[in-house]
């Protein structure tokens, strides 16, 4: 691996190439920050030297800072570790030097490393370069310069744009934009990027300070409404989340006083925010999603990944249509099987459906979308199951047709093939039963919708190979998927750690809390919906088949009551007809209905647990609670009985399976952020009052006794064998 440092060459032409050394993304570590200012400063001071070219070594420019150094600050609370880049490197060292600089763009050029590109006199760049600024996805902002620099070279409107959605763009369009000056061919990158740096230095082209420009920000009127509509987008889209407002006012800044006093705002509020809780949470989300593809066993064995050349899918519906969208779109052939030729046409319409909608969002151009249409074949027999790699069963949540199903594949399958299953509750042991196979039997378990939804949770049992593994693992990522491994329990990680989410909200509702208030609160929390609209949207089939699964398998500590079926008998399916909770009406935001109250009233009657048979008046911080502290709670079992790896893995999966508030670090993250010793005493106190609902587990108990993290997996040296993984 090369050594982290910076390089200096001199070549006869009076050009020094200074190299950016940090594989495999060139981040800027404050050794490499230490080490571009003495380069600099060196090369001021030859007088052989009369440009610079500033670029990454092996195909990189710069994935930008350091995040380690984040993690650092976050455990100790030393800013001092940040080093001053803004003003002593990107102003003082490279922008107001007597020689000019051109950044010499390949690969990537992303947070700090597009900062100090703009730093630069010129940017020249190869056509595929990725740019951007995607430092607001950790919770912090450009601290470079960026908001400053980026909205002089291409106009408010794009950098606003690019900045508040942590969107980066390539080198053509930042051509078109501003942001790059000239494009070439890799060949000629250094080449033409020396001439370019000569020509500035004898003034051939114009030498140009970047921050001191103003004629693409326009008049400040103009300036002012688009902070103004800027300001309106940011209280839709990030409510919770610091790092939006304070981008804008640090824009704002350099807007009225000048470039200058901008990146004193800015690197003041760098700062501040690095040290915020939201950054925490994102950073933390960042590390946890890159821990996840390290499975012991497994992946640090020295296996390599089989190729996937053909899969097959088993159920066309919506889970199998979404799986085999998702495969094609990564060029992967699927063989769809369905038991009739009405089912098998429904699924290829599913199919071609979600390849349309993605055209039409501008995703997907139409030539792509034919490309991975002809991957697909439709059948309605095993016949052709002899050359496929792979198996994904999707079919409903059925024992004994998964079984059967299973005992066909074996037979019709080769032996090397991987058989999975797409159940989202059903032990895997229980669906290989009737097998011999159990070494490549595997949980594929997808999110509705699978094309769209980022996670695949991977469940191993007992038996399956750690080839098998990886190469599932694999796979996953090939289709833009997080591969989390998990074991084999009902429900596995997520759908188990979150069923007492929705039994939560309905046991408050049969305490008498609103259900309309309910879904306000959970949403205003940072949820993509409340749980009764998410339950609307999913239907209500799903809630009825896992019911009797759950309540069989954490007998004593479920809580049940007959709202669904209530619901489903007055006519009632959620968003499949219009009707659940919500209204739903094409074209409008769901509205609630009141009349939905007197089936609510029923049901609790028949429930029947409120305390006197009054309705309990709480706060909405205990509405909260209530429902997230349950889920908290059998995150600690889950936890406890080596379900998941590492704890950071439940953060992933919570924040991509069910959409938790990713600026909360994740479902463990956010309840260390609480405290286990303040959530033991609520889930007590509650449990006292409503039952073995709110019970704390073991795992909570003894972490609350000792003021330990809830993250802190092994507290006694028993806890290694206990675990599956």
């Amino acid at each position: 691996m090369a050594a982290v440092r910076v390089t200096m060459e001199i070549g006869s032409d009076g050009v020094a190439v200074i190299t950016i050394c940090n594989p495999p993304v060139n981040a800027l570590a404050p050794s490499i920050i230490a080490g571009l200012k003495e380069k600099y400063t060196e090369a001021m001071n030859r007088s052989d030297v009369k440009a610079i070219v500033l670029t990454g070594d092996g195909g990189k420019f710069s994935g930008g800072f350091d995040i380690n150094v984040f993690t650092e600050i976050h455990k100790t609370g030393n800013l001092s570790l940040l080093p001053d880049v803004s003003v002593e490197l990107v102003v003082n060292t490279i922008e107001d030097a007597p020689k000019p600089s051109v950044a010499a763009i390949q690969g990537l050029a992303l947070g700090g490393g597009l900062e100090i590109a703009m730093g630069c006199h010129a940017r020249v760049s190869t056509p595929e370069a990725q740019l951007g600024l995607p430092e607001l996805s950790l919770g912090v902002i450009p601290g470079f310069g960026g908001t400053q620099r980026l909205p002089r070279l291409v106009g408010l409107p794009k950098a606003l744009d690019m900045m508040l959605q942590s969107k980066s763009i390539i080198a053509k369009e930042g051509e078109k934009y501003g942001l790059i000056d000239a494009i070439v061919s890799p060949e000629d990158l250094l080449k033409i990027s020396r001439c370019w740096a000569l020509d500035i230095a004898e003034r051939r082209k114009p030498w140009i300070s970047s921050l001191r420009r103003t004629d693409r920000l326009g008049s400040l009127s103009e300036a002012h409404e688009i902070l103004k509509a800027a300001r309106q987008q940011v209280n839709r889209i990030a409510p919770n989340m610091p790092q939006h407002k304070e981008c804008l006012d640090s824009v704002e800044e350099g807007v009225n006083f000048g470039g200058y006093a901008g990146v004193l705002k800015e690197a003041k509020v760098f700062k501040e925010l690095v040290l915020s809780s939201t950054s925490r949470g994102l950073v933390h989300v960042f590390f946890a999603q890159r821990a996840t593809s390290k499975v012991h066993s497994v992946t640090d064995v020295g296996l390599r990944p089989r190729k996937i050349k053909r899969v097959a899918v088993i159920g066309g519906g919506l889970m199998g249509s979404g799986i085999a969208t998702a495969l094609i779109l990564s060029n992967t052939p699927v063989i769809l099987k369905e038991i009739d030729s009405n089912l098998l046409q429904k699924g290829l319409k599913m199919i071609r459906a979600n390849l349309e909608g993605l055209v039409k969002k501008g995703s997907l151009t139409q030539d792509k979308m034919n490309k991975a249409l002809s991957l697909l074949k439709g059948v309605l027999d095993y016949s052709e199951f002899k050359h496929v790699d792979m198996v994904i069963e999707a079919v409903i949540e059925k024992v004994s047709l998964k079984q059967s199903i299973f005992a066909d594949l074996e037979k019709a399958c080769p032996p090397h093939c991987i058989l999975a299953s797409n159940t989202s509750t059903i032990d895997l042991n229980i669906v290989g039963e009737k097998t011999r196979s159990q070494d490549r039997i595997i949980g594929a378990h997808f999110f509705s919708p699978a094309h769209v939804m980022p996670l695949l949770e991977i469940v191993r049992t007992d038996k399956t190979s750690p080839q098998v593994m990886l190469d599932l693992m694999t796979i996953g990522k090939a289709i833009r998927k997080v591969p989390v491994v998990v074991g084999n329990c009902t429900g596995f990680a997520v759908n188990r750690t979150f069923f007492p989410y929705t039994q939560g909200a309905q046991l408050l509702v049969h305490l008498g809390v609103d259900v309309f208030r309910i879904d306000r609160v959970i949403s205003s929390f940072g949820m993509p919906m409340g749980p009764f609209q998410l339950q609307d949207v999913a239907g209500y089939g799903v809630a009825l088949a896992v019911k009797d699964i759950y309540d069989s398998a954490f007998r004593g500590r479920t809580f049940q009551s007959q709202l669904v079926e209530l619901m489903v008998k007055s006519g009632r399916n959620g968003k499949n007809n219009g009707k659940g909770y919500y209204i739903y009406e094409k074209g409008q935001k769901p509205k609630p209905d009141p009349s939905v109250q007197a089936i609510i009233e029923e049901s609790r009657r028949l429930a029947n647990v409120m305390p006197g048979g009054k309705p309990i008046t709480i706060n909405d911080q205990e509405v909260l609670e209530m429902i997230f502290f349950p889920v908290v709670n059998e995150a600690c079992r889950v936890t406890d009985e080596g379900v998941v790896i590492r704890a950071s893995d439940l953060d992933i999966s919570s924040v991509l399976g069910m959409g938790f508030p990713r600026y909360r670090g994740g479902i463990i993250f956010w309840a260390d952020t609480i405290g286990s010793g303040y959530i033991y005493a609520k889930l007590n106190k509650w449990a006292n009052s409503y039952g073995n609902f709110f019970k704390p587990s073991a795992y909570l108990e003894e972490r609350a006794t000792k003021g330990l993290p809830l993250s802190m997996v092994n507290v006694s040296g028993s806890q290694q064998s206990r675990s599956r993984m």
